[in-house]
This record gives structure tokens, C-alpha cells and sequence, in this order.
């Protein structure tokens, strides 16, 4: 017999609770305490682990969902389920706490499509807004815009109330700067642009939920300022004289656009407030050798009153956010670049005439920099959607079961995965947003990377047309920029679809449909007899479900992934039906190539399936094709077509479309 005792003297730190260890339970046992109005730090591990509350009283938190528990109380967690354990009460929570490695259950929780209660919350997809100083290039959309859109598609199917919201953010300083350029008022550049950016999703089937023009809504500059409030109300966000630069011939505020230098971090040439190349932010006056960019001068110094934010204080409370969601490496390691400084006192207002300026006295002519605001942008997007859909979400009120995703460019990574998390505390102290992230690198043009403001780029209009866009996105799946610059080729996208949407793909398809109709009439045939090969290959044909299935999911998610499981699928039947032609012709194994066609079908059916998140329109023309309702749900196994129903696959699913070189190249100098 093994007895353990409760003994405050023998726990110490961990999880950022007091635990300790008890031998001899066979699986691992041990102690915990929590103090009044303390909480454990999130984890998740392939454990599976039980409380046992002996005294006090207390939330468990599991994935977002929040359960009182008090003595008696008895709570298992399962492997990779994130979880909290909160003190509500006036007295020490103590627990005792048992946990043991199944390998088999872990498996299962590892391989679960909908994990982390997706299925159970709203869950809130954001594309990072883009600036309104110009239209959407293939770079914009191969990155946040094709990734939200897919994920959400993905998501619908499977059941989940996803929603996909982006928007325009208008108080950008390059918006300014264009609206110089072009002789117009910012506002009228803004709302030019934000028009066009949405014609421009429209065409590449890209289809928010909730598209906001920052500059239009009615109540976004009023809210702003309520949230900007909140952060100055916490105490952490204070005026103070910083130091500044200034155009030394014309005293003009510089920031952004408006001045270039070294990275305090990295060393590379960079614009004021972030380094695209390290992704760490700058304050403008700390970068090297800094020049105003309207005269390329040495920029002058100067000390001026701004709202600041110590973000160097707050380096537990972004470690304990980044064990909460998704969160990649490259985010945890940009985390721990920023946070190895002494200090990093972030100036949150700009002096500017474009932009919403705080309610606070002391900083007239100010405004809150925009990437602040973007953090109130979000929620505002979210009371938005809900008042559309009839749902009570608050800007002011944001709800612990919110689920939020974003997708973002790496330049933007400083913003989303630390600033964001820390305004959101300071402005909602009770509120632990529970966000994943997925960022993509830059996406190349000729080995430059695609830029707006130096025309470098192949438009989304130039190229976007009912023909193109499923080719298109498929592409773009293909090459997208996942932990790794990509670059995007004309000549790459002809060959892929020549050779793989036409050449294999569809002269497959058009086989396909004359062998049905030269053999059954047209019509689906039911399988016949099975060999070993047939079983092998619809076992093959559950593995790339399996993959696509988790190359879309929310733990996994890879377009590279998914579209390469994509052209697997065709890869695989066309091997198969190779090897199995040797006795289609053989009166006696007429039944096994009935099989053979009916698998055949199986498989282009499977493909219209998986296909539609990423290629929405080819996958409703080949479900029409198979004689199936349009797709409204992802398989969960694969599924032999009905018999008897009409087949069809004469259809031109990838009409050519080429982008010739030259003509890539007059839509970049366009």
C-alpha cells in the first residue's frame, strides 16, 4: 500500500502553479496547488492526465471550454487537449493529479479532423486587411487571402461555423503617401482602392464573410477610441517625450514610408517600424544611419510626447499566450529575438492628419499608429458579422469561446503574434483570446519580391477570369510561400497547366468518360469482382483522403500539401488504370474491369470531393459530371459512384489559358 499526503512545503514552480512528483503510483501522480485568483500556464502534451479536486474551488479550462469544479470534483483531460486550472475562490486550490502515456489514444487525438472544439464555437478567420494604396497582385493572394478562403471552405464542410473576414485598412501612412502621388485626398484613395482590392478577391472566388473599409464604417472611429482608452486606463500605456526623427531641412514627422535605415536587429535596409527581412520592429530613431526618404538626407533627431508601450514587460505573458494556440517556430523564435532586449518602449500614436486620434488630451495632432488599431479591427469585424447574422458579439466583450485564426505574411508576424496579444490584455484583463497563427513568407516575381508601390507584380485582374481562376489557385496552392520564399513563373504556371491540369487531369477525365461510355452505356457500372490489386488500391486512395484531410485541417494546414495529395489522387488512378488495361479487353476478366472502372469512378469522385476548398468551381463541374449534387460536405471514406448514374466527363474542365512570358511581363509594367 502507497499512501501520499498533501504538503505544502514539498511543491515548487512548475506550469506556473506549485506541483510536485509521488512515486510508486504506477502512472505518474503528484500534488497541485493554486493559489487565490492564480491560473496554471496553458499546456498540451500526449499525456492523458485526471484531476482530482480535494479542496477549494475553480474553472477548468479545456480547449477554451470553461467548467466549475470544487472537491469531489474529477476532470480527465485527453492528449493534446490545452488546458488551464483556475482559483476563483479566497482559499488554495489543491489537487491531486494522475497521468499515463496511451499511445493509441494519442494517436487518435493526433489524427481527429476537427480537434480543439472547432466544431463546438464560433471560429473567426482573418486575412490581414491590405492597404488601399493600389490593387491585389498574385503575391497578395497566394498568401493570406487563398489560405483563409480554403481554410474556411475546409471548415464549412466539416460542419464547423467558420467565417472569413478581412477588410481594407484605410489609415495606413502608404495610403497617404499614394494619395500624394496621385494628386488625390487620402480618403478618396482609400475608398478607391478598397473597391478595387474587393473586386479583385471576387474574381480569384475568394469570398469574406465581412469586408471592412475602416475608413466608411460608421462606428470603427468611435470604438477605436473606447479601445485606446482601455489601454491607457491599464496604466501600461503612458505619454511619454521619446525620442523621434524629423525631416532636417522641413521638421515633417518621419515614420514608416517616410524614412529607411538599418535594422536595429538584423542590419538590413528597412522602413521605419518593422524589417521585412528579420521581422523585427524598429522605432524609427534606433535605426542605423536613418534618411528621410523624401531627399534620401540624414534624418534630423528630436524628443516628442507620444502614447508608449513597454512591450519589454510583458515577455511571460506572450510566452504563456504562445502555448494557447497555433503558434509556429518561426513566431516563437521572432518572440525570442524581441524579447532578448533590454528594452522596447513601442510609441502606439503618430503625429499625422490621417487617422483616428485618441480621446485622451496631450497628444493633439496624434493618431493611433494603424497596427495598433488593427488589434481593435478585429473585434470590431466580429460585432459586425454579428449584427449581420443576428449574434450578440461585442467589441467590448469579447468571449473566452471565440475562436480566432489569422493568416498573415511574415512582415506582419511582430503585430499579430505579440503586440495583438499584449493590447488584448491590457484593454480585457479577463479575456485569453485563444488564436492560432499562419504565416507565410514572401512570394518572389523574377527573384524580387512582389511589391505594390514599385509596380512589381503580375495584377490579379490581368490574369483572373472564370477560365483561369480554378488553374490558378491550384498554382498558387502549389507554390505558395510555407516557411520558404517561393517565386512565382509564368512559364511554371503554363507548364503545371498544360501538363498536369490538362495534360494528365483531364485527358484522364475525357478516358474515363469514353471507356463508360463505350462500355456501359454511359452509365456508372457497379464493381464486379475484386483482386488484391483493386483492395490495394482503394486502401491507396483512403491514404491520400487521410493526407488531404489533414494537410486542411486546423493542426496541419499546408496548401503545398493538399494540392500535392490533389495531383497524387490523378497520379495514382492513372497507374492503376495502366496496369489494369493489359486484360480490359479480356472476355474473361470482364467482371474484375468492371471493378476497375467503377474504382476509376471512385476516385474522380473522391477528387471532386477533396478539391472543392481549394478549386471550387472545377469540383462543382466534376460532381455534375459524376451525376452528383453539388459538394456540400468532406467524405469521410471513399464512396464507389452509385451505379446506374449518368456519367459525363466530355467537359473541358481546364480550358488553356495560358500567361505567356511576354504577356506576364506587359501585365507587370501595367
Amino acid at each position: 500500500m502507497i499512501i501520499t499526503r498533501y504538503r505544502p512545503a514539498e511543491l515548487s514552480a512548475a506550469f506556473g502553479i506549485a506541483m510536485n512528483s509521488v512515486a510508486g503510483f504506477g502512472p505518474g501522480a503528484g500534488w497541485g496547488r493554486v493559489v487565490p485568483g492564480g491560473r496554471s500556464d496553458p499546456h498540451q502534451h500526449d499525456e492523458t492526465e485526471v484531476f482530482v479536486i480535494v479542496s477549494g474551488t475553480g474553472d477548468v479550462v479545456a480547449d477554451g471550454k470553461r467548467t466549475p469544479v470544487g472537491p469531489g470534483a474529477v476532470v480527465r483531460f485527453t492528449p493534446f487537449e490545452t488546458h488551464v486550472i483556475e482559483n476563483t475562490g479566497d482559499v488554495d486550490l489543491v489537487f491531486f493529479d494522475l497521468y499515463w502515456r496511451d499511445p493509441a489514444e494519442a494517436l487518435a487525438a493526433a489524427g481527429v479532423a476537427q480537434r480543439r472544439r472547432f466544431g463546438e464555437r464560433p471560429v473567426f478567420v482573418f486575412s490581414t486587411p491590405p492597404t488601399p494604396n493600389g490593387d491585389l497582385h498574385l503575391g497578395h493572394l497566394s498568401g493570406p487571402y487563398l489560405g483563409a478562403d480554403v481554410f474556411v471552405r475546409f471548415q464549412r464542410l466539416n460542419g464547423v461555423e467558420a467565417w472569413h473576414l478581412t477588410g481594407s485598412d484605410d489609415y495606413q501612412s502608404y495610403v497617404v503617401d499614394r494619395a500624394a502621388r496621385d494628386g488625390r485626398e487620402p480618403a478618396e484613395t482609400a475608398a478607391h482602392f478598397s473597391a478595387e482590392i474587393a473586386a479583385t478577391l471576387a474574381l480569384m472566388d475568394v469570398e469574406p464573410d465581412q469586408y471592412t473599409a475602416t475608413g466608411d464604417d460608421p462606428g470603427y472611429r468611435a470604438g477605436l477610441r473606447a479601445f485606446f482608452s482601455r489601454l491607457v486606463a491599464s496604466g501600461s500605456v503612458r505619454l511619454e517625450d521619446v525620442p523621434a526623427l524629423v525631416d532636417a531641412e522641413t521638421g515633417e514627422y518621419l515614420y514608416e514610408v517616410g524614412v529607411s535605415g538599418g535594422c536595429p536587429g538584423c542590419g538590413q535596409g528597412t522602413n521605419g517600424n518593422i524589417c521585412e527581412e528579420c521581422g523585427e520592429p524598429n522605432t524609427c530613431a534606433d535605426l542605423a544611419d536613418p534618411r528621410a526618404r523624401r531627399t534620401g538626407d540624414p534624418a534630423g533627431r528630436a524628443t516628442i510626447a507620444r502614447y508608449c508601450l513597454p512591450l519589454h514587460e510583458f515577455r511571460k505573458e506572450v510566452l504563456a499566450h504562445h502555448n494557447l494556440g497555433r503558434v509556429p517556430a518561426r513566431l516563437r523564435e521572432l518572440a525570442h529575438r524581441v524579447f532578448a532586449r533590454e528594452r522596447l518602449d513601442l510609441p502606439v500614436t503618430h503625429p499625422s492628419p490621417w487617422g483616428v486620434p485618441p480621446a485622451e488630451p496631450g497628444a493633439d495632432g496624434q493618431v493611433v499608429w494603424v497596427w495598433p488599431e488593427m488589434a481593435y479591427g478585429f473585434l470590431h469585424d466580429i460585432e459586425a458579422l454579428g449584427r449581420r447574422l443576428g449574434r450578440p458579439w461585442r467589441a467590448d466583450a469579447p468571449e473566452q469561446d471565440w475562436k480566432i485564426v489569422h493568416f498573415f505574411g511574415y512582415d506582419n508576424s511582430f503585430y499579430h503574434s505579440l503586440l495583438y496579444p499584449v493590447l488584448y490584455q491590457l484593454a480585457f484583463p479577463g479575456w485569453h483570446p485563444d488564436i492560432d497563427y499562419h504565416v507565410n513568407e514572401f512570394s518572389l516575381l523574377g527573384n524580387e519580391k512582389f511589391s505594390t508601390s514599385r509596380r512589381h507584380a503580375i495584377w490579379g485582374k490581368d490574369v483572373l477570369t472564370p477560365t483561369t481562376v480554378d488553374g490558378l489557385r491550384f498554382h498558387l496552392s502549389r507554390t505558395r510561400p510555407e516557411g520558404r520564399r517561393t517565386s512565382f513563373e509564368p512559364a511554371g504556371y503554363d507548364a503545371v497547366l498544360r501538363d498536369t491540369l490538362i495534360g494528365s487531369w483531364q485527358r484522364w477525365l475525357h478516358e474515363l468518360g469514353d471507356r463508360v461510355r463505350q462500355r456501359h452505356g454511359g452509365t456508372a457500372p457497379d464493381a464486379g469482382v475484386w483482386t488484391p490489386e483493386h483492395t490495394a488500391f482503394l486502401d491507396r486512395l483512403g491514404t491520400r483522403l487521410s493526407a488531404i484531410t489533414a494537410a486542411l485541417g486546423q493542426d496541419g494546414f499546408s496548401l503545398t500539401t493538399a494540392s500535392a495529395e490533389l495531383a497524387g489522387i490523378v497520379e495514382d488512378v492513372r497507374r492503376f488504370a495502366a496496369r489494369e488495361h493489359a486484360v480490359a479487353e479480356i472476355d474473361a476478366w470482364r467482371a474484375e474491369t468492371r471493378t476497375t472502372i467503377a474504382l476509376e469512378l471512385a476516385a474522380a469522385q473522391l477528387l471532386a470531393r477533396c478539391a472543392a476548398p481549394v478549386m471550387p468551381r472545377f469540383a462543382a463541374r466534376l460532381a455534375a459530371a459524376l451525376g452528383s449534387a453539388p459538394v456540400t460536405h468532406w467524405p469521410r471514406t471513399v464512396e464507389l459512384v452509385a451505379p446506374g448514374r449518368p456519367i459525363d466527363l466530355a467537359a473541358e474542365f481546364f480550358p488553356p489559358a495560358f500567361l505567356s512570358t511576354r504577356g506576364a511581363a506587359e501585365a507587370a509594367d501595367a
